[in-house]
């Protein structure tokens, strides 16, 4: 694929939702022109800062979608317009966020209690399509006597990926193996032959109430990109914190 095709690719699904809110209703008394006044160039800025930082490093968008679903699970987020921080860290909330080795059962419940339905899960999910994970987090899925995962894919994840806890734990591995720089269906395509990284991956294709979400997505590309924008300002708009709340932060990275 041509890479600077894939590069817009990238681009364009990480700011969807920025530009998804000027085609809905906020809830909470948000707005997609609460900075009309105070900062009118506010998404022109946003926009061309994502278009240089995944310019720079490919890696970058996949951080920024971690990033909004981490902050939209545990309260701290600052994508959409108006809404408030958290004004302290909640380890318990932390702690709730999905994990690798989750099970659907598991998965399909913590989505749940978010307000979060199971299309919305395996839409966001498919955000796995690009983005890297550590080998500490899929070494058992590669080395278990798991009957869901492909032999060939589980030798080849095996090469940099050593058995033994504590060697190696931090080398990577492409979420997507395929085209691991492309924001597009081959994940849902991976999953369907047996090759999802992770174990909360697989699951999603596994004989289970999902797998027919993953065919669908596995062959058609549009229907995935059209729920995923949706789920993503599906995901932005839990629990929002407004007025005294939360607060605005003077420095994104900092506390007031």
């Amino acid at each position: 694929m041509d890479p600077h095709r894939s590069l817009r690719t990238i681009f364009v699904f990480v700011i969807i939702l920025i530009l998804s809110l000027n085609n809905i209703e906020i809830k909470a008394q948000l707005s997609p022109t609460f900075y009309d006044t105070t900062c009118p160039n506010a998404l022109t800025t946003i926009r061309t800062s994502i278009r240089t930082a995944v310019s720079r490093q490919r890696r970058m968008a996949a951080f920024l979608i971690r990033l909004h679903f981490h902050d939209c699970f545990v309260q701290v987020r600052f994508i959409c317009l108006g809404r408030r921080d958290s004004t302290t860290a909640n380890r318990v909330l932390a702690d709730s966020l999905p994990r690798a080795d989750q099970d659907l059962a598991s998965l399909i419940r913590d989505f749940d209690a978010k307000g979060l339905n199971e299309r919305d899960m395996v839409a966001l999910s498919g955000s796995h399509t690009i983005g890297q994970s550590r080998c500490v987090a899929f070494r058992a899925r590669i080395y278990g006597n798991v009957t869901n995962t492909d032999a060939n894919f589980a030798s080849t994840r095996r090469r940099n990926c050593p058995e033994n806890r504590g060697n190696g734990d931090g080398n990577l591995a492409p979420l997507d193996l395929v085209t691991p720089n492309s924001f597009d269906n081959n994940y849902f395509r991976n999953l369907v032959q047996r090759r999802g990284l992770l174990q909360s991956d697989q699951v999603l294709f596994n004989g289970g109430s999902t797998d027919s979400i993953v065919l669908e997505y596995s062959n058609n590309h549009r229907r995935f990109a059209s729920d995923f924008a949706a789920a993503m300002v599906k995901m932005g708009e839990i629990e929002p914190r407004t007025g005294a709340n939360g607060v605005i932060r003077t420095t994104c990275s900092v506390a007031n």
